[in-house]
């Protein structure tokens, strides 16, 4: 059985505040290890995003992406994601938008609900930790995701 729920989380953990998105997913699976086991949510976690994750889509209600971002307000974004082929929001291979166009191009039906949670990042150097500021905006991006997907927080803040 496919769990509903879906965090698709992409960074490098070799690269600074890029491994933002690998962190956060290390949060879910120490939070949410009962909900995990019990097939209600599924963390990935990849260094891009590529085609290929357009088919983790299958059978999903929620689909959160996660990574960092220069371009993103601080401390993060939580927004909807609509399919477009488009020029990526990050210096990965997919964005999320065309992660859901390669969906609907192949599926031909409407994608699961899908968010993007873009962390605002800083220092992207090979070989460096997470920057100060990035371990902020982990725990604040933790407590926002942990508080939405239990549905006390709003849908969408920007």
């Amino acid at each position: 059985m496919t769990p509903p729920d879906l965090v698709l989380a992409v960074g490098n953990p070799s690269r600074g505040d890029d491994a933002l998105g690998p962190a956060f997913a290390q949060h879910l699976e120490a939070s949410f290890g009962p909900e995990i086991a019990a097939g209600q949510l599924e963390v990935l976690t990849d260094f891009q995003l590529n085609v290929e994750h357009s088919l983790d889509l299958l059978g999903r209600h929620r689909v959160v992406f996660v990574d960092a971002t220069l371009e993103s307000a601080a401390p993060f974004t939580f927004s909807p994601v609509t399919p477009r082929a488009d020029h990526t929001f990050t210096s990965h291979a997919l964005s999320p938008s065309a992660v859901l166009e390669a969906w609907h191009r192949v599926e031909r039906g409407p994608p699961p609900s899908c968010f993007q949670l873009a962390l605002r990042g800083t220092r992207f150097e090979l070989g460096e930790p997470l920057t100060p500021q990035a371990r902020d905006t982990l725990q604040q991006a933790a407590r926002f995701f942990d508080a939405w997907w239990s549905g006390r927080a709003a849908p969408q803040i920007a």
